[in-house]
């Protein structure tokens, strides 16, 4: 059922942005009365789903769900209608329009894919507000994993700045030292200011693994998984675990330190219940775990919430689209950066669709997928034939130079951009495909 939850949310949210888009080239065509022939969601290579007529339009949807399009008279696109551009031009056609036109109807998409992730976040913000842990009530400091033990960072330690900026947002600190890569992060611990100096060399590593700090949550319990053992021992709700096998635990990275080497054992596990402290025996699963959870971030900790008039709403919500586009530009320059091997990690279709929660949340629906409009208008604007960026790249030799590239030409840099995508998709798909079997 979660995985069908995940596939609803990925096949709507992915309509909308390519609806959106497509219309940010249709409207501003409209403007500049240039005909458009045909308005797809989806591609329809061979038949349609649907379609209908309603002026010089086709409206129609494909099925072959990777995107969409909109046909433009007199232009070389993905339909590479070479009958057509064989013809005198139209008053109509695109080709015969003034570059700097032709050039608004192609960044129209990217454009519309920037304001509607705006819209999205300030209607969020205004409709739920904004929730977050302050860095300075992460009272209990950071888990560390054996990347940031080896940098230098212990348990416990409370981030203070991070190249001498303070850092208000708990979550964003390992995003702030991944994207700005920090070398030099100021903790608190036992009281005292201690400077930690992050080498260039340990930086891929750090790439690879965004996790490597956390933040350190108690070890108590809040509810069970199903045949928990834990539960079948007989410990309850608000228990918190001190020890097990006579080691000392007081925090979940701790409780999973312990237990990571005990799977299908059986353990002794002490825990504090009412000022009295209790001990079972149990034994763990195939993974190691002894099935529960603990609190939400609301049951330990004092969150921050903010809210929203709808005035308010829009600016923070300007600033929240470019800020995530901001750091997502930065995001694409290390997947471009080869010391990071992080184009490993690029993934298609079904790393899209983890995102979405197994749940229907239209909190996170909305979120996630004014991100991905983003991240759609980013992609989409890259200097790659096919691709709008590519039509932009042209247009903008040509604005300067004066100089139009030949129809011929424009012709084989379709077709290399075309192949250049459909080789992107096949590796990004192919990486999401070697994933699943591989776990």
């Amino acid at each position: 059922m979660e995985v069908l939850v995940k596939v609803v949310q990925l096949i709507v949210s992915l309509s909308i942005l390519v609806i959106v888009h497509e219309f940010g080239h249709f409207i501003l065509a409209k403007l500049f009365n240039t005909r458009v022939e045909k308005f797809y969601l989806f591609f329809n290579p061979g038949f349609s789903l649907f379609r209908f007529r309603k002026g010089e339009t086709e409206y129609g949807m494909g099925w072959l769900p990777l995107g969409g399009y909109v046909k433009i008279s007199g232009m070389i696109d993905e339909s590479m209608d070479k009958d057509q551009m064989q013809k005198p031009p139209q008053p109509h056609e695109f080709r015969s329009k003034p570059a700097w036109q032709r050039l608004l109807i192609m960044v129209g998409g990217v454009i519309m894919n920037f304001l509607l992730a705006v819209l999205i976040y300030a209607s969020v913000l205004f409709a739920w507000g904004e929730q977050y842990l302050p860095a300075d009530n992460a009272r209990y400091g950071i888990a560390a994993d054996s990347l940031a033990e080896r940098i230098g960072f212990q348990d416990g330690d409370k981030i203070v700045s991070v190249e001498g900026k303070s850092v208000t947002r708990f979550n964003e600190i390992p995003k702030t030292i991944l994207l700005e890569k920090a070398n030099q992060v100021t903790v608190e611990r036992n009281g005292e200011p201690r400077q930690i100096y992050i080498p260039d060399s340990l930086y891929s590593k750090i790439v690879n693994n965004p996790g490597f700090i956390s933040l350190r949550i108690p070890s108590i319990i809040e509810g069970f998984s199903e045949d928990s053992p834990a539960r079948q021992a007989g410990l309850q709700p608000g228990d918190r675990i001190v020890k097990v096998n006579g080691n000392d635990v007081q925090f979940m990275d701790q409780l999973r330190k312990v237990l990571s080497d005990k799977k299908n054992e059986k353990i002794s596990v002490s825990v504090k219940r009412e000022g009295e402290t209790k001990s079972y025996s149990l034994r763990t699963t195939q993974e190691g775990l002894i099935g529960f959870y603990a609190g939400s971030l609301e049951e330990h900790f004092q969150l921050e919430n903010k809210r929203y008039s709808f005035i308010a709403a829009v600016p923070a919500g300007i600033d929240k689209g470019i800020e995530t586009m901001s750091e997502y530009l930065k995001q694409l320059g290390l997947i471009f950066t080869p010391d990071t091997e992080l184009y490993k990690e690029v993934g298609g279709f079904i790393t899209i669709g983890k995102i979405f929660p197994g749940s229907w949340s239209w909190y996170a629906f909305w979120n996630l997928t004014a991100f991905l409009s983003i991240i759609l208008g980013i992609l989409n604007i890259l200097p790659i034939p096919a691709l709008d960026g590519g039509h932009v790249m042209f247009l903008v030799y040509e604005i300067v130079s004066g100089q139009k590239p030949s129809e011929k030409f424009l012709e084989y840099a379709q077709i290399a951009g075309m192949l250049i995508l459909f080789s992107i998709l096949i590796y990004a798909n192919g990486n999401d495909i070697v994933k699943l079997f591989s776990n």
